[in-house]
């Protein structure tokens, strides 16, 4: 599946929806804005993620992005303009923030995998809608950075996903330096999980998605889930929780005619349950 075309009119949405087989592929589309998040691109994420956890035609998530830019982070002139706010922008700054956070979340939180594909750069904001996908397609062209703090500015709500992503070190590198990660460095450090030709991200990102889809929906939910709730447990607790959920994993219908299917050598024909 080939990218939109850039030119795109003023009344354009600003994302776009499509489907690849199972795969809802979300493409942001300010192109001449870099794709920054403003607080309507923020607003149609968050809705369309919402939509898709409770459609059952949608397997896994593709986030891509038009033009040049993946997503250069937040959009500098809507803050800016807020500033002859009574209260300066705090409220709006507040409010913004609040809803990015809760849009990031929405990723993590949804039962089903979201891949980002990215074609150009991920700056700030952009970096951290990257980290907040489930895996990530870059790009040979891609780079990755929170210069946050060249213009005053510490990337404070990117540090959160870029910290869950890559080692603490690496993560302090670019928040301090704002210095720009190239694609295959991003691969290393564990940001982005595999970096093709330039032009064929988009179809790389959804082929990825599509073949997680073809799993049984209900051990990715469990699965997904499962791993981030985890992660955040001391090692003690990961495994007790870990162990419980194994149980109820096995007890499920899925489980019985996978394992099933594997000795039996044949495919199995999931429902989901």
């Amino acid at each position: 599946m080939s990218a939109p075309a850039l030119a795109t009119p003023a009344d354009a949405p600003i994302l776009l929806r499509e489907m690849a087989g199972p795969v809802a592929v979300l493409t942001l589309n300010r192109p001449a804005q870099r794709n920054s998040l403003s607080e309507a691109l923020i607003a149609e994420l968050h809705q369309a993620l919402a939509g898709i956890a409770s459609d059952k035609a949608v397997r896994a998530v593709v986030i891509a992005a038009h033009g040049p830019a993946f997503c250069a982070g937040h959009d500098l002139k809507e803050l800016t303009a807020r500033r002859s706010d009574a209260d300066l922008g705090r409220a709006f700054f507040a409010r913004l923030m609040s809803a990015c956070s809760a849009m990031m979340q929405a990723i993590v939180h949804l039962h089903k995998p979201v891949v980002a594909s990215v074609q150009g750069i991920a700056t700030a904001a952009g970096c951290q809608l990257v980290a907040s996908c489930d895996l990530a397609v870059a790009s040979e062209h891609a780079s990755f950075a929170t210069p946050g703090v060249d213009i005053g500015l510490f990337c404070s709500t990117p540090m959160v996903a870029l910290s869950r992503n890559v080692s603490r070190k690496q993560a302090m590198e670019m928040l301090l330096t704002g210095e720009p990660v190239p694609a295959e460095r991003a691969r290393e450090i564990g940001l982005v999980n595999r970096v093709v030709t330039a032009g064929t991200e988009r179809d790389a990102a959804i082929a990825l998605a599509q073949q997680v889809a073809r799993k049984s929906a209900y051990t990715v939910k469990l699965g997904k889930e499962a791993f981030y709730r985890q992660a955040e447990m001391s090692l003690a607790d990961a495994y007790q929780y870990a162990a419980k959920v194994m149980t109820e994993n096995m007890l499920a219908r899925d489980a019985e005619e996978g394992i099933g299917a594997f000795i039996e050598k044949r495919t199995p024909t999931w429902r989901d349950e």
